[in-house]
């Protein structure tokens, strides 16, 4: 429980159940343990992934004005928030000194959902960067579909159908976030989580790519922090609150931080929270006979605005 594990997720497609359980058992492992893993033969190619980090430092490279003209509304989670706006560990009043940009499952602007001024329903909002939308949303769209492979591997390790999670998936309310880190500057306090507090992820799933540079920690079960190192070609995932809430604690959620990075640094994350009106309510799978759930039944939609709401310095 003290180290990250390799999983290679390519059997996760194989037609023979046998290797599919094989991967399944792998994930469900690490689901119950450290709650982190890294993934191999995942699919999503270095080329793309390399574009996405370009897009990244071209998209964070402009002008302060022009990242502003692109700031997040409301509760739309799209596009620009800028460094000191958000705080993820709500014991301190250090804000985490990193930029992010957000692309959320793209809409357009005639979709019901839209129209009707739902949550976190909006259309994107994209840079003037030539190939910009293209490529960010061809990441996405891989993400997902890896996202939706992993959840058969959980539900097979689960005791349910390999497809359970398949309709909540279809139009979820995932996130791609592009996070940079800069040099934070002298005088400002370098605590352990300065460039993102200590936290938990509030949803299912989430695909981190790394660009090698150290910032990454992770807390054990016995409360020992640990770094993630940059493995070439591996991705690194963690299971969320959400998951962790359906499941009834079987899988655990494990805390982590990234640090005051020793050279400026970025990330590329993608967090899946479910559809809106996925009810989330603990598996029959993961309750003992006669044990009742520890959690009451709640939207993904519900769940995660409260989490949202608290992460949020202004």
């Amino acid at each position: 429980m003290d180290s990250l594990p390799i999983i290679d997720v390519s059997g996760l497609a194989s037609e023979d159940s046998a290797k599919r359980k094989e991967v399944a058992a792998q994930l469900g492992k690490a689901c119950r343990g450290i709650g982190f893993f890294y993934i191999v033969n995942h699919g999503i190619s270095d080329a793309l992934r390399d574009a996405t980090f370009a897009a990244s430092r071209a998209f964070f490279a402009l002008p302060d004005a022009a990242k502003e003209k692109l700031s997040q509304r409301g509760d739309d989670a799209r596009g620009y928030v800028a460094i000191g706006k958000e705080r993820l560990d709500q014991s301190t009043e250090l804000s985490d000194y990193k930029e992010l940009y957000d692309v959320g499952f793209d809409l357009a602007a005639d979709d019901p959902d839209v129209l009707a001024r739902k949550p976190y329903r909006a259309v994107n909002v994209w840079p003037p960067i030539p190939d910009w939308r293209e490529t960010a949303l061809a990441y996405y769209d891989q993400c997902l579909e890896l996202s939706r492979k992993i959840h058969r591997g959980f539900a097979l390790d689960l005791g349910v159908d390999e497809n359970f999670f398949d309709d909540k998936l279809d139009e979820p309310l995932a996130t791609l976030r592009l996070l940079h880190y800069p040099l934070q500057p002298a005088g400002r306090p370098r605590t352990e989580g300065s460039g993102a507090g200590m936290h938990t992820d509030y949803g299912t799933l989430t695909i981190l790519a790394t660009d090698g540079v150290a910032g990454l920690q992770i807390r054990t079960r016995s409360a020992m922090w640990i770094d993630a190192p940059h493995i070439p070609g591996a991705l690194i995932c963690n299971i969320a609150d959400c998951l962790m809430r359906w499941t009834n604690d079987v899988y655990v959620s494990t805390p982590h931080r990234v640090g005051a990075p020793p050279s400026e640094r970025y990330s590329i994350a993608y967090f899946l929270d479910p559809n809106p009106e996925a009810m989330v309510e603990a598996l029959p799978s993961c309750l003992a006979p006669g044990a009742k759930p520890k959690y009451p039944p709640i939207s993904v939609l519900d769940y995660l605005t409260e989490r949202l709401a608290a992460a949020r310095t202004a």
